[in-house]
């Protein structure tokens, strides 16, 4: 078969033309995607967040929940960017909400320093995502609706600051535009 000669495009055009990039996104090291089963029928649905044995989360060897939370988002918000010097969050949105989800590995000298990944968490999926210590995490409700996160912690909070563990940077740490909806 013999090949075409691309088309000749103007320069407003060269200077725009970008190639989607579509290999896999590139791992976090100690991020874990779990998928669930969500059962339904003609009167509604069923899922299983996790079963525990003493503590420990079946599916995330290693991680033993102290704290279960809850947290509601109005449409458009976005909280960001919290960080963690110990503990260890798995995030569930439910399959009804839609929310953006930013980690960025800040850690100090880990194989993936520095590597930014965007996951949409709910929009009809069931999963978990494992959040490590040093990843620092966002979330922006792109849903109509108030959204939820239901998140297990490997740590319990203290608001006394000689306690903490639990710091903040800025929204836009990982530019501003890591928020927007990808267009095109």
């Amino acid at each position: 078969m013999a090949s075409k000669e691309p088309i000749e495009l103007t320069d407003a055009a060269k200077r725009a033309f970008a190639v989607q990039d579509y290999r896999p996104a590139r791992e976090i090291e100690g991020v874990q995607l779990v998928e669930l089963r969500r059962f339904t029928d003609d009167g509604g649905s069923f899922m299983e967040l996790g079963r525990f044995d003493r503590g420990m989360l079946a599916g995330l060897t290693g991680f033993e929940c102290r704290q279960v939370s809850y947290s509601e988002m109005d449409p458009g918000v976005i909280k960001a960017f919290h960080l963690h010097r110990r503990q260890t969050d798995v995030w569930f949105v439910p399959p009804d909400d839609k929310m953006l989800v930013v980690l960025v590995d800040v850690r100090a000298g880990s194989k993936s320093q520095g590597v930014q990944r965007r996951l949409v968490l709910g929009d009809g999926h069931s999963r978990l995502v494992r959040i490590p210590p040093g990843v620092a995490h966002g979330v922006k409700n792109l849903g109509q609706a108030r959204g939820r996160i239901i998140y297990f912690v490997d740590v319990q909070f203290s608001p006394d600051p000689d306690q903490t563990e639990e710091g903040r940077l800025p929204w836009d740490f990982a530019g501003a535009d890591v928020w927007d909806q990808t267009k095109g």
